[in-house]
């Protein structure tokens, strides 16, 4: 999944401009040792116009991640930083503005191939691959106000929650496996 992120090199305008705006930052260089990980929209080319970028991370001691991100991007415009729990982790989560991107840094204590941001992503490739013609339709359904994964289910038929219902079907169409 990470030549995806090279693709985006040459890919649509604003995969380029989000592309220029991640190496200009240099996160992926500057994290490195959290194996960073740009997830979403952007890469799998399923973005609208105010899609974020998120960068996922494996991170074990919080504190000193939280007080490197606070060093390295508390400048940049509308930085904030906050730990919270998620399905029972503990995380950190940094938002900030770049060059009219918004970016959402994301670590916590598991390897970044095992959190769902990561396999919702590869299961939304994969399920573009299979069918092409979803991509129209998610991205109408995005421009309506549905997240990412919300919109898959309905086009898909899966209820309840969205993102573990991604998962489960996913799992089933043995596409990951967790």
């Amino acid at each position: 999944m990470n030549d995806l992120y090279q693709q985006m090199k040459k890919g649509k305008i604003q995969q380029q401009e989000a592309y220029s705006a991640i190496q200009e930052l240099n996160i992926l260089n500057d994290l490195h040792i959290y194996n960073p990980v740009l997830c979403g929209t952007l890469p799998i080319g399923i973005d609208v116009k105010d899609s974020d970028l998120d960068i996922i991370m494996e991170v074990r001691k919080l504190d000193i991640f939280a007080n490197e991100l606070h060093t390295l991007y508390a400048d940049k415009e509308n930085f904030t930083l906050k730990r919270t729990t998620i399905r029972g982790r503990d995380v950190v989560k940094a938002n900030f503005m770049f060059r009219n991107f918004e970016f959402e840094l994301f670590g916590q204590a598991q390897p970044v191939h095992n959190q769902f941001a990561y396999l919702h992503m590869k299961i939304e490739y994969e399920l573009l691959q299979r069918d092409p013609s979803l991509r129209e339709k998610v991205i109408r359904l995005k421009k309506q106000g549905y997240k990412t994964e919300p919109a898959f289910c309905k086009l898909l038929g899966i209820s309840g929650d969205p993102y573990e219902g991604l998962i489960s079907y996913g799992v089933e169409e043995g596409i990951v496996q967790v």
